[in-house]
């Protein structure tokens, strides 16, 4: 976009309806014109601007829930993927790095019974495939299936390092649904092997852990010619996803039939929709009917992306996003007054302050503020506690750094996982720290959700000297400890026994 471009535009609406010979009318047409068009230019710089902004801050969000492992987002995109296969595939649920895929193998019975030949004059003919040589034509087919779902479940969720899969079909003799495959197959096998012609489609029965399938192999070492159903009670996981899972049209509870049919029509929604410019140039006349005007001190700048996250604290202005390590300078009002608010989904977390020297330890147990100690320094720091807020929780602090005595010189603001879950900070999801004042200025950070700490420093406050004169700054870390709250605090000078 360009000024001469904007002009263009803002003429073209101004002088609609003006005949040539108007002169006068023209004439203060194009002085309006003139005046609306830098302001509609840097309207729409400023508003593409935060459309790029929000949605960088979106992908970032959506690329650390995918390596985090965050259930409902690899599963969405494990399906999507899925979506076109030969073979319909479903994911079904992820613990830690393990997800869990249901598939749909073509029934025995809609394979051809005959293959081309030759008579004994050299004549062509078909003949009759043997009930053995059909069973491993199927079994072949689907070990095919099955290399092809795994490695492209591996290629769309890079945080995952197994799949538990279960092979649903039809068997010939009773036509009643059943598991016909279950196992455990990691990344590294799979990805490790060549999978270059049908034979070396058997070999999914090889590297996989605790296979169970319904062709076996004979004492002679060749596969059995009949297809025979899994006996769940023996397979404890595969129990457990089936035990609401019966093959009985006449219960009203989920069945193998509505599993089957699931299965069948997995097929996303984004498929047959049309994708959204985001990007779409306002018309003028529809800028200039909604007096899309930027405040006279905006310029083109980081505005916070609300979309995905956690709910923000009432501002009277947009937040900035601050960058890992990247820092600010509070305005006076900050002194008397900071809101802080972290909000999360996917796990249970816990906001804790440490007000410490410049050195960054406390001076005192005192000055350690947490969920079993909610204030310090007089109620200069405070935990207002944690509350839902739709699908997210959001627990809040106040923070007073007018009233902190001297010696406190930082004050780290940190997050700590329920230690009793034993998860990391992988688990968190649309995760955001949201810092506000008096004055309406608002700064926002989304830390790195790493899998492998169970606490991090999401930010720091500061004492800092500037022109000679004493301000506050706002500094964006990240960093964390993998041993969790232990760590973190030691880290911070407190005893932990």
């Amino acid at each position: 976009m360009s000024l001469a471009w904007a002009l263009a535009e803002a003429q073209a609406h101004h002088l609609a309806g003006l005949g040539i010979f108007a002169r006068a009318e023209r004439a203060a047409a194009k002085q309006r014109a003139e005046a609306d068009a830098p302001m509609y230019l840097a309207a729409e710089e400023v508003r593409l601007h935060s459309v790029h902004q929000r949605l960088v801050a979106e992908a970032d969000q959506w690329w650390r829930c995918l390596l985090g492992n965050d259930e409902e987002t690899v599963c969405e995109m494990v399906n999507y993927a899925f979506s076109d296969n030969p073979a319909a595939g479903c994911a079904v649920g992820v613990a830690d790095s393990v997800l869990s895929v249901v598939m749909r193998q073509q029934d025995i019975d809609t394979l051809p019974d005959q293959t081309p030949g030759l008579t004994p004059s050299g004549r062509p003919t078909l003949k009759k495939l043997t009930k053995r040589d059909r069973t491993l034509w199927w079994l072949t087919a689907m070990g095919s299936n099955v290399v092809a779902t795994l490695k492209e479940a591996f290629a769309v969720a890079p945080g995952i390092t197994a799949v538990d899969l279960a092979v649903l079909t039809r068997l010939p003799d009773t036509q009643r649904l059943g598991i016909v495959l279950y196992g455990r197959w990691t990344r590294q096998v799979v990805e490790g092997g060549p999978w270059r012609d049908e034979n070396d489609a058997l070999r999914f029965l090889d590297i996989g852990q605790d296979v169970a399938c319904a062709v076996t192999r004979t004492a002679s070492g060749n596969l059995s010619s009949t297809i025979k159903p899994l006996d769940t009670s023996r397979l404890p996981g595969l129990q457990s996803l089936l035990d609401h899972a019966q093959d009985d049209r006449a219960l009203g509870d989920a069945t193998l039939a509505h599993l089957d049919g699931d299965l069948r029509a997995n097929v996303p929604d984004a498929h047959s929709t049309h994708s959204t410019d985001h990007y779409r140039i306002s018309p003028f006349a529809e800028w200039k009917s909604q007096s899309i005007l930027p405040p006279p001190s905006m310029a083109p700048g980081r505005t916070a992306p609300m979309t995905g996250l956690a709910p923000a604290p009432p501002s009277h202005a947009p937040a900035t996003v601050l960058a890992p390590g990247q820092n600010v300078v509070l305005p006076e009002e900050a002194r008397q007054g900071m809101h802080i608010a972290f909000g999360f989904a996917g796990a249970d977390a816990d906001l804790t302050l440490f007000l410490t020297d410049a050195g960054g330890r406390v001076t005192c147990d005192e000055d350690f503020v947490f969920y079993n100690q909610d204030s310090a320094a007089g109620g200069a720091a405070r935990l207002l506690g944690k509350q839902a807020e739709g699908p997210f929780l959001v627990e809040r602090a106040d923070l007073h750094p007018a009233a902190l005595p001297q010696h406190i010189q930082r004050v780290a603001i940190a997050v700590t996982m329920d230690v009793a879950a034993g998860l990391t900070c992988g688990a968190l999801t649309h995760v955001a720290l949201h810092v506000n004042c008096a004055s309406g200025a608002a700064w926002t950070f989304q830390p790195p959700t790493d899998p492998g700490i169970r606490a991090m420093v999401v930010a720091e406050l500061y004492r800092h000297t500037l022109g000679g004169q004493p301000v506050w700054k706002l500094r964006a870390v990240g960093q964390g400890w993998a041993d969790g709250l232990a760590g973190l605090a030691r880290a911070h000078g407190v005893d932990i026994e």
